[in-house]
């Protein structure tokens, strides 16, 4: 008998600048990976090619983003946390990749690293500004 052991290992990109490094990534054709996008802006997320996507805060932004104000991203993803939460269920590692700078990525990333941290996966964080 042989046993194959594989890590579940998400890509979760947060925000315009995380969505479109994981657009990069799926059309690079990386493998054995999960994809994950989550966004405030339910345009963006409905181009995006991930196959798992998160609207994040449809109460707080109504799906038109957070404005460049990151105290806006941070309180979609709170809003938002049940869904994170159940989506990282499993997982072994978790890439969080976003941009520092505008309202989502900025905002959003910390509350998605934490709620990572809290269920022990090992985060690591990729981050542009």
């Amino acid at each position: 008998m042989t046993y194959e052991l594989r890590p579940r290992i998400l890509v979760f990109g947060v925000g315009g600048a995380g969505g479109n490094a994981v657009d990069n990534m799926i059309e690079a054709n990386l493998q054995g990976v999960e994809f994950i996008v989550a966004n405030t802006d339910a345009q963006a997320l409905a181009r995006a090619r991930a196959p798992i996507k998160i609207q994040l805060g449809p109460v707080t932004t109504s799906g038109l983003g957070a404005g460049a104000r990151p105290e806006i991203g941070e309180q979609a993803a709170e809003e938002s946390i049940d869904d994170i939460r159940s989506h990282l269920e499993g997982a072994h590692m978790v890439f969080i990749a976003a941009g520092m700078g505008g309202g989502t990525g900025t905002g959003a990333a910390p509350v998605i690293a934490r709620i990572a941290k809290e269920m022990e996966i090992l985060t690591v964080a990729v981050v542009t500004k």
